[in-house]
């Protein structure tokens, strides 16, 4: 799609993931089995043929750095265009590189000079840490009949509604009422997808810095309200946003649910990962492996139920893995045993080793524990 370009915001905000971003952004967080949260966004961006991107980072984003790459798994990786990874605050006259962004419209006065030299005519504006497969092409079409100002992507099945933003909307779904994290969530939850044009995109820039206004959210949607029309798409289909240990445990578990499974896995609009070329996985005969997904190059003698393996894992002879999510190359030992727990990468559970979390409150282990 010659006439969209993406621009997807992956830094680091007030996280309740814990253990899970001591090592990385929310962006780079395994998901599934095989993706990276991260995955998503630039597949939905993929499969609308939105061939150039930037992805603006800001905090610990060498993980990220080294999953996306020159972005050849999403077909970004051209001699003109394509995927463009936009370093924090790149414009050091405005901004120094220490700082901490406040909201999107700081961010996108940070590379305002990358801004400028968009080739397409509208942009997509889109956080990296919403799961979600969408029809992009559909929303642009969507946001071009409508002659709107900005379209929003938002959906009446929330899920999560600490610190996030909620439209009512009016005839022809236009947004009449918007509301920055009301106490009592009403109407439809906004999921931080935008389309607007270039042009109206630099000038809402200038205007915010202008002003010293920093939020998209508030300054935008809420501010400017009354001057801008803006349009709801409302989708009814997956969208969960992964920000905190609790979100992310809850949506990895319904990963196991084949309708949900379905609908990420689906054909016509693949997402796409990092291919890890791993050996096929072997599950001994006398193992118990139930309601899983386990990803390749794994080696299964315990039991596993209810959970989400990714690739390398080992669950010894005797042990058993329940109502977890264990990330690549974890061991787990002879008789140890584990529930509701998520397991970074290069974990090891020491034999006879027991671990029991809650399902409300999930037990997180950091990379290279030991325990």
């Amino acid at each position: 799609m010659n006439g969209l370009h993406g621009i997807i915001f992956s830094y680091e905000k007030e996280s309740g993931l814990r253990e899970l971003v001591e090592h990385r952004m929310p962006a780079s967080i395994p998901y599934g089995g095989r993706y990276r949260v991260i995955d998503f966004m630039l597949s939905n961006m993929q499969n609308a043929g939105v061939t150039d991107v930037g992805i603006i980072l800001h905090g610990n984003y060498q993980s990220l750095l080294d999953h996306v790459g020159n972005g050849k798994t999403w077909d970004m990786s051209r001699k003109y265009g394509g995927l463009r990874i936009l370093p924090p605050f790149a414009d050091n006259r405005k901004y120094r590189s220490g700082e901490e962004f406040e909201g999107k419209m700081q961010a996108l006065a940070g590379v305002r000079s990358y801004l400028q030299e968009i080739r397409q005519d509208y942009v997509v504006l889109a956080d990296s840490d919403l799961i979600i497969n969408i029809p992009l092409s559909d929303v642009y079409e969507t946001h071009l009949a409508s002659g709107a100002d900005i379209t929003c992507v938002c959906t009446p099945n929330y899920k999560q509604t600490e610190n996030a933003t909620f439209f009512q909307l009016g005839e022809d779904n236009k947004v009449v009422k918007t509301l920055c994290s009301p106490k009592k969530p009403e109407g439809y939850h906004c999921l931080e997808i935008y389309v607007l044009s270039k042009e109206l995109l630099l000038k809402l820039v200038d205007e915010c810095e202008a002003e010293e206004k920093v939020s998209f959210r508030s300054d935008v949607l809420n501010g400017m309200g009354d001057k801008l029309d803006i349009r709801g798409y409302v989708w009814t289909g997956l969208a969960a946003q992964i920000r905190t240990l609790k979100e992310y445990y809850d949506r990895s578990m319904d990963m196991l649910d084949p309708k949900v499974y379905r609908e990420v896995a689906n054909a016509a609009r693949p997402i796409r990962a990092k291919e890890d070329d791993e050996t096929p996985t072997y599950i001994a005969p006398d193992s118990k492996v139930t309601n899983s997904l386990v990803a390749d190059g794994c080696n299964i003698e315990g039991t596993v139920e209810n959970s989400v393996i990714f690739p390398g894992v080992t669950v010894a002879r005797g042990a058993a893995v329940k109502n977890s999510v264990i990330f690549k190359n974890t061991t787990v030992e002879e008789n140890a045993s584990i529930s509701y727990v998520i397991a970074d990468k290069n974990v090891t559970i020491r034999r006879g080793g027991k671990l029991n979390g809650h399902e409300n409150y999930p037990m997180a282990i950091s990379k290279n524990s030991v325990i």
